[in-house]
């Protein structure tokens, strides 16, 4: 009891801390940190756990020693991938240098030959004189629209208002699509395999000088020319081996009939609608320069009519032009082709001068092309015919649901009844006519 009164009267011992139970651990007020001084000198570098600093203060650590925290073995994945990649760049510069080269070393044989022809040769659109024509570089007058195609233009020459040329190559540059095109054609008969092309196409200027021709102070009535027209006719020579492809990818040759000529190797065929076409265009120069082709020569087609299957009556319109394809000769040795392009750009002249032909022929040819304008005409018909239903069908359906919305329940019952009653007399109706 003493020691009880001492403790709440006070005494002199103070009274024991309480003990703190091992649950309320957690809790305890940890001490607070004081902050630690540290001077350092200039010639005496601080120790730290993650590495040294020096005296300009820069930490030197392993994450900043790449040599000392990777080892070869972390590069594999990245010395795997290289090799693929250096061959895919090596590739691709290999392929785009050799298309440049064969585009090159066209435009170096028929530079020659296209500045004798036209007065303008390339995209500039500049005049030059013979002497500058011969001291200009032949690959001047190339476009490099792709990697794997070229394109040249010509105009200024009499009946024929310009003349596209088009170099198409193989993707030299793609090692993966040049080898499967490759693989796709061996097991796809349908697949043709990469190739070195040349498209021209020469347009005629088929007496319209006036209308494309410039003339200085815009007066063009001035302009006096030799009548540049002739029939328009469609008439081709193909290599047998393209003729089929040939067939279906053009309309114009659909218009033609095929057969062998004597006056031709037997690895071509005439395409034509008349053989009074065929005798006034074979003249011995072009028999020779097909000769002298050999394989080399695709097709060579002179034509009217248009490429596609036409949709409407505009696309009727006649659009004389010449065209030829030539794959290009391995080696370089365009001694072969190049009289053959001879006679491609001289062939207007031929055609101008020869191709008037008889009324029975002309009769001919002019039936033929209107016989598909009136199947376009009809079908357009069919199909105004066929918008005009729909109209008024539309009309008669708002206006039966207009009436249906004035009505009650019980009046729409009965008036669908009517309906219903007088579709099934039309279908008696019709099933006795046919029977």
């Amino acid at each position: 009891m003493a020691g009880v009164f001492k403790n709440v009267f006070g005494g002199s011992e103070p009274s024991a801390l309480p003990k703190v139970e091992d649950d309320f651990a957690d809790f305890v007020e940890a001490p607070n940190p004081s902050p630690v001084s540290i001077v350092a000198s200039a010639s005496t570098p601080i120790t730290a756990a993650a590495g040294t600093v020096g005296a300009s203060g820069v930490p030197y650590t392993k994450w900043y020693r790449v040599w000392e925290r990777t080892s070869p073995k972390d590069f594999m994945q990245e010395a795997t991938i290289m090799p693929f990649i250096l061959v895919i760049l090596l590739f691709h510069f290999w392929g785009t240098r050799k298309n440049r080269r064969q585009a090159r070393e066209w435009a170096k044989h028929h530079a020659p030959l296209l500045r004798n022809e036209f007065a303008v040769v390339g995209f500039d659109g500049i005049r030059r004189s013979a002497e500058a024509s011969e001291l200009a570089a032949p690959e001047s007058i190339l476009k490099e629209k792709t990697a794997q195609e070229f394109a040249t233009y010509a105009t200024g020459r009499q009946n024929v208002a310009f003349l596209d040329v088009s170099i198409q190559l193989p993707k030299r540059y793609n090692p993966v699509t040049y080898f499967m095109e490759y693989v796709f054609s061996f097991f796809f008969e349908s697949w043709a395999p990469p190739a070195e092309r040349m498209e021209a196409v020469a347009y005629s200027f088929d007496g319209k000088e006036k209308d494309l021709v410039p003339v200085p102070g815009g007066d063009s009535s001035s302009l006096k020319v030799a009548s540049s027209t002739h029939d328009g006719f469609v008439w081709a020579v193909v290599h047998k081996s393209q003729m089929q492809k040939f067939r279906q990818d053009r309309y114009d040759a659909s218009m033609t009939t095929t057969k062998d000529n004597a006056k031709l190797p037997s690895w071509v065929t005439v395409m034509s609608e008349s053989a009074e076409i065929t005798d006034m265009i074979l003249t011995p120069e072009l028999i020779g320069a097909i000769e002298l082709a050999g394989n080399s020569l695709e097709y060579l087609i002179i034509t009217d009519q248009p490429l596609d299957k036409p949709m409407k009556i505009e696309e009727t319109t006649p659009r004389k032009r010449i065209q030829l394809s030539l794959s290009l000769p391995s080696g370089h040795d365009y001694a072969s082709t190049i009289p053959l392009f001879t006679q491609f750009v001289r062939l207007t002249d031929r055609l101008v001068a020869s191709a008037h032909f008889r009324p029975e022929v002309t009769r001919k040819l002019r039936n033929a092309r209107e016989e598909e304008i009136k199947k376009l005409r009809r079908a357009e018909e069919e199909e105004k015919a066929e918008e005009r239903k729909l109209a008024v069908e539309k009309i008669k359906k708002e206006e039966r649901e207009r009436i249906l919305r004035g009505m009650t329940a019980e009046e729409q019952r009965k008036y669908l009844e009517r309906e219903s009653q007088k579709e099934q007399r039309r279908s008696m109706k019709r099933y006795t006519k046919k029977a």
